[in-house]
């Protein structure tokens, strides 16, 4: 299905720009970085209007806080606004029912067919992980946006149990396409679900073989544990294209599965996030055009990404040059990383030539393993040495000891120590928990929490600031803990220590335990919001589910048929009439 020919623009080809991962408000208070997110999304939609898309796909966290500030919103809604609505016409239609592509909404139909707003450019999209819906009534800021009627936010789940996931059908002159997403939701949970037969895809009944199938997930791609990614054989062979969020290296160019026949596309972030190799490679958004089965990917550059250089040194590797038994071997070592952050300096500042949308200070980070009986010197007073020339000027320079730092964690784990050195490779929280009970002696291992409770409560706390996520935690498990002994009857001491590593060791990798860490959730959650003073009707007890359910009687009336944007003479809108209600339409696989 992938052709390396241009494909004509005409009326049966769907134009596609497809972006991941652009995380505004990413840094907004630094002084030189802060409106680096805010300028590329100005250049993402100015590029969509320019090409004449049929709509625009964002692969999950368009934020890049949980809360965005009301400069993030601010700025993210009146970007919108100024590209995406206008007169247009929508040159496609929508044939599933939207009652149930967007049954979270308040306005359960695509934002182009509202009858009280002008939509040139519809913007789909899926939640990421920093973005995902929280709260007591399981909101995010991709509601916001669209309640107020700039974008159309799909693939949401409501049911932790199993998972239907089905697609906007859409149609273009003779082009079907269906849309299929799926928001992000812990890995080890889908992990889970996928291979206990839970997650469904539906297909339209009838032409099957008519319809190019398009899916966009946001979920971790690489292997970082047993159960921590999801494998692209988990997903329907009956796909053509897999749009992949999350993973911030840019791969767009779709890549063929061998396996499952379907392509995959990482458009990657477009703004760095981490000082990681990852980040380093050059940035692009994708056009897609798709006509009949058949697709084709332009990639097109971003120019408004601040550059980025990363080198590793190796000291051991330049023993002609210095060794630890040297004299004055820390200065010969500082000049010679001197002169490795100059050169990078000079090949950012000729690549900048002719891209005057180019940042003027690139980032930039040279990455010293000084393992071998060297030591490091002062990385903070070595970088403001180029206080003028970079973006990072706190951290161009990072030391690592790869050698000494694995036999250290093996003696004794200093869990402070290892977060510092850790997480500005991209490591995550969740797994620096687990290393350190890893490694830990016998006598500090956890007695009533595992290890992944407890890591997904240190990360709810770091990522999304839940300060009450540990403390619940506990108590929940403490509370369980002690109804098991009172029922199991134990009275000795010893027969309390066997019962609770025995109770504990029966929950590691199952569904209870998972079910546990999300309950400690919501009461977490729950007391953020008595505190926040939240309406008394407000109903927050703990154990019970949150549901979405929407009232009918509050919702409003979906559009007429044959009005709204049809029905204003001369806009072109006459095929943009919904089609809802087609109950049949989709059938299991």
């Amino acid at each position: 299905f992938w052709s390396t020919g241009g494909t004509a623009d005409d009326e049966d080809t769907f134009k596609i720009l497809i972006a991941t991962d652009i995380h505004l408000g990413y840094l907004e208070k630094d002084a030189i970085r802060g409106n680096d997110t805010f300028t590329t999304f100005d250049e993402i939609l100015k590029c969509a209007k320019e090409k004449q898309v049929d709509f625009i796909l964002l692969g999950g966290d368009l934020f890049h806080e949980n809360k965005p500030s009301r400069r993030c919103l601010y700025s993210c809604i009146s970007l919108l606004r100024k590209y995406c609505m206008g007169d247009t016409p929508i040159l496609f239609d929508v044939l599933s029912d939207q009652a149930v592509n967007f049954s979270t909404s308040k306005f359960p139909w695509v934002n182009y067919q509202d009858e009280n707003i002008n939509i040139s450019i519809p913007v789909f999209s899926v939640h990421g992980n920093h973005d995902d819906p929280t709260g007591a009534d399981g909101l995010c800021a991709l509601d916001i946006l669209s309640s107020a009627g700039l974008i159309n936010h799909f693939g949401r789940s409501q049911s932790v149990e199993r998972i239907e996931i089905s697609p906007v059908l859409l149609q273009k002159g003779k082009t079907k396409l269906a849309l299929y997403g799926i928001g992000s939701i812990p890995d080890e949970r889908l992990y889970r679900m996928f291979v206990n037969n839970q997650v469904t895809m539906l297909r339209p009944k009838e032409d099957q073989d008519l319809w190019f199938n398009l899916f966009t997930i946001h979920q971790n791609r690489s292997k970082h544990g047993a159960t921590n990614y999801i494998p692209e054989q988990f997903l329907d062979d009956f796909l053509n294209l897999v749009v992949w969020g999350h993973e911030h290296e840019c791969l767009i160019e779709p890549r063929r599965n061998e396996q499952q026949l379907f392509y995959v596309t990482q458009p990657g972030s477009s703004v760095a996030t981490s000082l990681s190799p990852g980040e380093a490679a050059k940035k692009h958004i994708g056009l897609l055009r798709i006509k009949g089965r058949k697709m084709n990917m332009e990639k097109i550059p971003l120019n408004t990404v601040r550059q980025f250089f990363i080198q590793d040194l190796v000291l051991a590797e330049h023993p002609d040059l210095f060794s630890p038994d040297m004299p004055k071997v820390n200065q010969k070592v500082e000049a010679f990383c001197q002169e490795k952050v100059e050169a990078m300096l000079e090949e950012a500042e000729r690549e900048r030539i002719g891209c005057p949308l180019t940042p003027e200070k690139p980032l930039i980070r040279l990455r010293v393993d000084y393992s071998g009986g060297f030591e490091a010197f002062n990385a903070t007073r070595f970088s403001q040495r180029f206080v003028e020339q970079v973006a990072n000027p706190k951290d161009v320079i990072h030391f690592i000891r790869q050698k000494e730092y694995k036999a250290k964690v093996e003696d004794n784990v200093d869990f402070g120590q290892l977060m510092s050195q850790s997480t500005t490779e991209g490591l995550r929280v969740e797994d620096l928990v687990k290393e350190y009970f890893k490694t830990a002696e016998k006598t500090m291992q956890l007695s009533l929490l595992t290890e992944q409770g407890m890591g997904k409560a240190v990360q709810e706390f770091v990522d999304k600031e839940e300060k009450d996520a540990i403390e619940e935690l506990i108590r929940y498990q403490l509370e369980k803990t002690q109804r098991h002994l009172q029922q199991r009857g134990v009275m000795t001491e010893e027969e309390i220590d066997q019962e609770i590593r025995s109770f504990r060791e029966t929950k590691k990798g199952t569904a209870e335990e998972e079910d546990e860490v999300q309950e400690a959730f919501k009461r977490a959650k729950a007391h953020r919001l008595e505190r926040d003073d939240l309406p008394d009707d407000l109903d927050l007890s703990d154990g019970s589910d949150f549901t979405m359910d929407i009232d009918e009687d509050s919702t409003p009336a979906p559009p007429p048929r044959g009005r709204g944007r049809g029905s204003r003479g001369g806009r072109g809108r006459g095929q943009t009439t919904a089609r809802r209600g087609r109950g049949g339409f989709l059938c299991k696989i």
